[in-house]
């Protein structure tokens, strides 16, 4: 039995830590606490081999930029030809709150465009996937902007508590399941957010309410443009 584990990213040293590649660095995180090398090209991806509880395992990091992440996903899923269920797939989301990650057994991609050329290659969404929070956008900024920056030094001591919970997430799903996972850590919140003060929680909810109205202006400019 083969199971394929792939994060989500941008190639090249300018995407490295961006927000958008939370998924590479889970791969790197669970290469080197399992002892692996991802390095060999294969399938446009960079691959990396294991065994992990009696099965073969397949760490991936497509090098196809994000929205074309898909076509390394398939060519895997082909050769080696996995159910859904042997496919897990790690990636970052901007619409949960930081300091925690988000497990489920299939669903759709959303606004993701790496998830999206996966479900589109694949033609399937009922694969597991692990979210990592990289924290909501300011409402000026636009979001392609905010994908690709870095974090703050206070975000990266949170994003690495996410990483670390993100990896034992992938272990637990190999050992027990998505749905032993998902009970494990859908409610978890990272340790350096717990001790969030009331006028933190009241700036962010502050920054939701501007982010909400900018979407509705957004959307309302371009209805008036069509």
């Amino acid at each position: 039995m083969t199971k394929l584990i792939v994060g989500l990213g941008n190639p090249g040293q300018r995407y490295a830590h961006t927000r958008h590649n939370v998924g590479f660095d889970v791969i790197d995180a669970l290469a080197d606490k399992w002892g692996v090398t991802v390095n060999a090209l294969k399938w446009k991806a960079k691959i990396g081999e294991t065994r992990r509880e009696g099965e073969k395992i397949l760490l991936m990091k497509p090098q196809t930029y994000m929205n074309l992440s898909g076509e390394a996903v398939r060519e895997a899923v082909a050769f080696y030809r996995l159910a859904p269920q042997d496919v897990i797939v790690v990636l970052d989301d901007v619409d949960i709150r930081l300091g925690t990650v988000r497990i489920r057994e299939r669903g759709s991609a959303g606004t993701h465009n790496g998830l999206r050329s996966v479900v589109k290659e694949l033609g399937f969404t009922d694969f597991p996937r692990i979210r990592l929070s990289i924290g909501r956008r300011p409402a000026p900024m636009d979001i392609a902007d905010f994908v690709l920056s870095h974090f703050s030094d206070a975000e990266w001591v949170t994003i690495t508590e996410e990483r670390d919970a993100a990896v034992q997430a992938v272990e637990t799903m190999l050992k027990d399941g998505p749905t032993a996972a998902m009970n494990q850590w859908n409610g978890w919140l990272a340790p350096s957010m717990q001790q969030e003060t009331e006028e933190q929680r009241a700036r962010e909810e502050q920054l939701e309410a501007e982010r909400a109205r900018q979407d509705e202006f957004l959307k309302h400019a371009k209805r008036c443009g069509e």
